[in-house]
C-alpha cells in the first residue's frame, strides 16, 4: 500500500518517469520515509504499552543479573534474523530497546543481524546460490551479530549514548513506575504513551529525512557496474575495498541479492561479493545518520569500525571455503 501510494504520488502527481534516475530516487525517498515513520511511531507505541504493563526494567534486571552464558546475544541476533527490516527500518525497534534500558550489547546484536539476514533474502539466496552457501551465510550472519554484540557490550559504551535517548529512558522509567503504583487504567495511559511516541518521531524526523535522502541519491544515481572494476579476483585488497565502497550505498538484502548474482556471474569471487552485500545492507551511511540521534559519533565510529573489520574477515573466509 505504501509503495502504491509512493508510485501514485511520484509518477502520477509529480509526473516523473519511473525509468529515470530522478524518478527512482524520489520514489525511494517517499516510500522509505513513510515506511520508517509509520514503523517508528507504532513500534514506539507498542514498546510504551509493554513498558507500561510489563516494566522493561524487570527484563533488563533479568538480563543483567542472571548468567545466561551468551544466550541473550543469540536470542537477540535470532530475533534480528526473523524481522524483515533493512538497516534503517530496524532502528525504530532498536530505539525501543535502548529506551527500555535493555543492555546495549544485546540491542546491538539485534541491530547487527536484523538487516543482514531475513526470510526474503534467504529464499532468494537459496534460489541463486544453493542451500550450502545460504546456510553458511545465515549462520555467519547470526554469529556476527552475537560476537559483535558481545564485544561491544563488554566495552561498556553506555556513556556514549546520546543525551536525548538517556532522557527518554529516565522519563519512561518514571512513568511506568508511577502507573504501576497507582493502577492507572489503560485508557488514561494511552494518550501519554502516544504523545511520547510522537515525541520520538519528531526527535528523529530530521535525521530520517537526511539519511533517507542520502540513500535515495545512492539508490537512483550510483550505477551498479561502477564497483565491479575494483572487486576482481586479481586484487588482493578487493575484499576491504569492496566493503569500504559499499558503505555509502543503501539497499535491503533482498534488493541487493540480484546485484550480487551479477557480480559473481562476471567472475567476482563470491566471498568478495557477499562482503560487499553485507556492508551495503548493514553499514549504510543513512543508517549512521539515523543512529546519530541515539548515539554519539564516537559510539557510531566504534560500532561501524568493529563490524567493518568482521565483514572483511568473513569476506576472506568466504573466498577460502566457498
Amino acid at each position: 500500500m505504501i509503495q502504491r501510494f509512493a508510485d501514485w504520488l511520484v509518477y502520477n502527481i509529480f509526473g516523473l518517469d519511473a525509468l529515470t534516475a530522478l524518478g527512482e530516487a524520489i520514489n525511494f525517498f517517499f516510500y522509505d520515509t513513510i515506511k520508517i515513520l509509520i514503523l517508528l511511531f507504532f513500534i514506539s507505541v507498542i514498546m510504551g504499552i509493554i513498558n507500561a504493563y510489563f516494566p522493561i526494567e524487570r527484563l533488563r534486571n533479568y538480563l543483567t543479573s542472571r548468567k545466561l552464558y551468551g544466550l541473550q546475544y543469540f536470542f537477540a541476533a535470532l530475533f534480528g534474523a526473523i524481522t524483515p527490516f533493512c538497516s534503517c527500518s530496524s532502528i525504530p525497534l532498536f530505539i525501543g530497546f535502548v529506551k527500555g534500558g535493555i543492555p546495549l550489547g544485546v540491542t546491538l546484536a539485534y541491530l547487527i543481524t536484523s538487516p543482514l539476514v531475513n526470510e526474503v533474502a534467504v529464499a532468494m539466496f537459496i534460489g541463486t546460490f544453493g542451500l550450502r552457501i545460504t546456510t553458511i551465510y545465515v549462520i555467519s550472519g547470526i554469529l556476527l551479530g552475537m560476537v559483535g554484540g558481545f564485544i561491544l557490550g563488554k566495552m561498556k559504551l553506555e556513556p556514549y549514548l546520546s543525551d536525548w535517548v538517556k532522557q527518554i529512558q529516565q522519563n519512561s522509567t518514571s512513568d511506568s513506575g508511577t502507573w504501576e503504583k497507582e493502577h492507572t487504567p489503560f485508557l488514561k495511559r494511552l494518550p501519554i504513551i502516544m504523545q511520547e511516541a510522537w515525541g520520538i518521531v519528531r526527535g528523529v524526523l530530521l535525521y530520517i529525512l537526511i539519511g533517507i535522502g542520502i540513500g535515495a541519491f545512492m539508490h537512483g544515481y550510483v550505477p551498479e557496474g561502477f564497483f565491479e572494476q575494483y572487486m576482481s579476483k586479481e586484487n588482493w585488497f578487493a575484499v576491504p575495498l569492496s566493503v569500504i565502497l559499499a558503505v555509502p550505498m543503501y539497499a535491503n538484502a533482498a534488493g541487493i541479492v540480484p546485484v550480487i548474482e551479477v557480480f559473481v556471474s562476471k567472475g567476482i569471487p563470491i566471498g568478495t561479493a557477499i562482503a560487499f552485500m553485507m556492508a551495503v545492507v548493514g553499514l549504510s551511511l543513512p543508517e549512521a545518520t539515523l543512529l546519530k540521534k541515539v548515539m554519539t559519533w564516537r559510539l557510531i565510529g566504534i560500532f561501524f569500525g568493529l563490524i567493518t573489520l568482521f565483514i572483511i574477515v568473513l569476506g576472506y573466509l568466504y573466498n577460502i571455503i566457498l
